[in-house]
């Protein structure tokens, strides 16, 4: 993971999105704790460790091998930084005991996930139609779609791609793989841009369709569902939650729960006695953050990312 929407040009160096705008709204402190749940290649997480001292300590999760080596030869020698493999799912339990005085998320994927064409992910690159964030883990999408059913697709589609034309797209890739496995990413582009009748401006048909199934493969929006409570739970009284959101899908999940978070349950409003549930539990930390022009004509991958961040209550 790591702040790239899916499948544009992505060519060159990973550029961290709203660096600064996310290391301010961490408000971080040199003595701080803080948890980068997505490393990626570290944009973010270097930028964390400039603004720390010493006595500052830092926790790197990222569910891809690739990630964490990249992160152990970056900073396997800082003795401020821990790193932990596995999805920000279980972030609880791969951070361990004590409080966090910030968490960052940045979701998406990163640029050398989309440059490496044997992980499948992009269709500008032909190579294995893979799609796992970590590829010792589950079923690749070639797998999924060798035994899916077209309904089972074609909700898929629409759901996590809001294409219109998924119920067209899945059609087709049933009558293709009944020809012959579809494996690669060329093959599966392919038999999108010929089902699809209309090609919108700009964007390849096969765009929505490789968001979906990348979505699918890594259940990315259960996975940020069970994180965000455990992140909450982990963070010390004044601490920040910060999330960088690239597609409608996930910034909605971020902004009902931290809506929701903030807000507590609406019975006990104004009632003396209220249950600790009950209470609010974050508070709202200035309106949703969107890259300026000039941070989009420097990086175009920062077109659709919004940045929402929420600091802890005291219990």
């Amino acid at each position: 993971m790591g702040g790239v929407p899916a499948n544009g040009d992505h060519g060159g160096q990973h550029a961290p999105v709203l660096l600064d705008t996310a290391l301010e709204a961490l408000a971080i402190r040199p003595d701080g704790r803080y948890v980068d749940a997505t490393f990626g290649r570290g944009g973010h997480a270097a930028g964390i460790l400039e603004r720390l001292g010493d006595k500052g300590a830092l926790l790197a999760i990222d569910r891809d091998p690739e990630a964490v080596a990249a992160a152990a030869a970056l900073f396997g020698a800082d003795p401020r930084v821990r790193l932990r493999h596995g999805p920000f799912s279980e972030i609880a339990e791969l951070a361990g005991a004590g409080l966090a005085d910030g968490i960052l998320f940045d979701l998406g994927v990163s640029s050398p996930q989309l440059d490496d064409a044997r992980r499948g992910f992009s269709f500008l690159r032909d190579g294995p139609l893979d799609m796992r964030m970590d590829p010792g883990q589950g079923e690749s999408a070639a797998q999924w779609l060798a035994r899916a059913t077209e309904r089972e697709m074609a909700t898929v589609i629409a759901r996590f791609g809001e294409e219109r034309h998924a119920r067209r797209i899945a059609r087709a890739i049933v009558a293709a793989r009944a020809e012959a496995p579809i494996v690669t990413t060329g093959a599966l582009a392919a038999v999108i841009a010929a089902a699809v009748p209309r090609r919108e401006p700009g964007r390849h048909p096969a765009t929505r369709t490789f968001q979906a199934l990348r979505i699918h493969v890594n259940d990315e929006l259960g996975e940020l569902t069970r994180a965000l409570p455990q992140a909450v739970a982990m963070l010390a009284p004044g601490g920040r939650l910060v999330a960088i959101s690239f597609h409608s899908l996930e910034d909605r999940i971020v902004k009902r729960f931290l809506r929701e978070a903030a807000r507590g349950d609406p019975v006990w409003a104004g009632l003396p006695g209220a249950p600790a549930a009950a209470r609010p539990r974050l508070r709202l930390v200035g309106p949703p953050v969107f890259a300026d022009a000039a941070e989009i004509a420097r990086n175009p991958r920062a077109r659709s990312a919004v940045l929402r961040a929420a600091e802890r209550l005291a219990a």
